[in-house]
């Protein structure tokens, strides 16, 4: 039997989201966010839910701004890299 591509999708997003969480907790430090072009969308502040919440000094407008984890492809100890552009995030 064979899992849906939603089930896989949503255990891809739970296991990015504990990796996440867990290297926040230890290193303290604030992961770039780039977009499926590499291109700088902003910094984690932390997680909230199922979503990136993204620093404010990082925005052009000085506002938060949420990014859902759907839509985080990977990460590594520089970066979190989404699977859509810049120009996609809502």
């Amino acid at each position: 039997m064979t899992q849906s591509n939603e089930t896989r999708s949503n255990e891809i997003s739970d296991r990015i989201a504990s990796d996440l969480r867990a290297r926040l907790e230890r290193e303290g430090e604030h992961l770039q966010v780039k977009d499926v072009n590499g291109e700088h969308v902003g910094t984690v502040d932390h997680i909230e839910g199922d979503q990136l919440k993204l620093t404010r000094t990082g925005s052009p407008d000085g506002q938060h701004h949420m990014v859902p984890l759907t839509q985080v492809e990977s990460m590594d100890e520089v970066a979190v890299y989404l699977n859509v552009a810049h120009s996609d995030l809502k």
